[in-house]
């Protein structure tokens, strides 16, 4: 419903089950209403027991490669990235054993924790590649030549069997797995 600016509002009942039920707010009258007899306390009481949707996080990767991608463009010497998750940080280790980044700090806030990397603007590019297709260890020349720029520049990380890691260490190791994403 719409409430205008200054109505003169006396009595309204609202019924909460099918409130929270519905998540949509019906004016009528049945067992379950409260009365509220101003507009301040009317507005306060809807914002309170309205569930706003909020946006869903697909990939906590997707988002994390995105604002570091974000904040290199910008010319950032930090950027602030949350939620963390284990697949975050040994991606970002991989970044860092090439130097594509530098030091960061997983900061603990008894919830899903924060990340502060330092960035050294070499990054010119990372994403995530959705869905993780599998690649064999025949294929990897292939997923090369459609992700990066060149042969000798950039590197895609893999989830195998022996953890996450480079393309090249995954020829090393003779194996194949699911892609997770790339840098360059």
């Amino acid at each position: 419903f719409i409430l205008e600016k200054h109505a003169p509002l006396t009595l309204v009942q609202l019924d909460v089950s099918r409130l929270l039920q519905s998540r949509q707010v019906s004016i009528h009258s049945s067992l379950n209403t409260f009365n509220i007899t101003r507009l301040p306390r009317l507005l306060y009481y809807i914002t309170q027991l309205l569930v706003i949707e909020k946006m869903v996080r697909m990939s906590v990767l997707a988002d994390c490669l995105k604002t570091i991608s974000n904040a290199e463009k910008r010319g950032r010497r930090q950027v602030l990235v949350r939620p963390s998750s284990k697949v975050v940080i040994k991606f970002l280790q991989c970044m860092q054993q090439h130097g594509y980044i530098g030091e960061f700090e997983i900061v603990d806030d008894h919830r899903a924790s924060k990340i502060v990397i330092e960035l050294t603007g070499r990054l010119n590019k990372c994403g995530v590649i959705s869905p993780r297709f599998d690649v064999p260890y025949d294929e990897i020349e292939k997923w090369i030549v459609n992700l990066l720029p060149s042969r000798q520049f950039g590197h895609i990380i893999l989830s195998t069997t022996f953890g996450i890691m480079t393309h090249e260490e995954a020829r090393r190791k003779k194996t194949g797995g699911k892609v997770l994403g790339f840098f360059y």
